[in-house]
């Protein structure tokens, strides 16, 4: 009698299955990056880009990249930090600061007040010169429109 053919379950079928079951039996929640793709409006790629850059280690399941609540939170503060203006690097040497379990969080907050100070000094410095920069146009722009009226030609 002819066996019936086995069924091999996909790897990414098996990483859902691990990531959902972890859901149920664990305080733990697990993530796939489809997830956390549409969670924060990035793309997998970029996912992928932080991960190559040692900004986020996922777990593997099966080959497959399965994320935990550390690094959706790691995820979040990559982000947030981007919007501000950080570098890469920066950001990378704040998420280091952590420590595996919170040890480096003193660290982590001197070091952001110390990038904050600076950023607040540079772009106040910015404002200066566009605030002058802008009454110079203005300046400008002012006597063009009287040296225009002037002129009826």
């Amino acid at each position: 009698m002819a066996q019936p053919p086995v069924r091999l379950v996909s790897s990414r079928a098996a990483a859902r299955e691990a990531v959902a079951s972890h859901r149920e039996n664990e305080p733990e929640a697990l993530f796939g990056i489809a997830e956390l793709c549409t969670e924060f409006s990035v793309t997998a790629r970029a996912v992928r880009f932080y991960e190559d850059k040692g900004l986020l280690a996922p777990r593997r399941i099966n080959g497959t990249r399965v994320y935990t609540q550390r690094d959706r939170v790691r995820l979040r503060l990559i982000l947030r930090a981007k919007a501000i203006g950080s570098k890469l690097s920066e950001i990378k040497q704040y998420l280091d600061l952590y420590g595996a379990h919170g040890e480096g969080r003193s660290r982590q907050l001197r070091f952001t007040l110390e990038r904050t100070d600076a950023a607040i000094r540079e772009l106040e410095a910015k404002r200066v010169h566009i605030d002058a920069t802008l009454a110079e146009l203005r300046v400008i722009n002012e006597s063009v429109r009287q040296q225009l009226a002037s002129r009826q030609d």
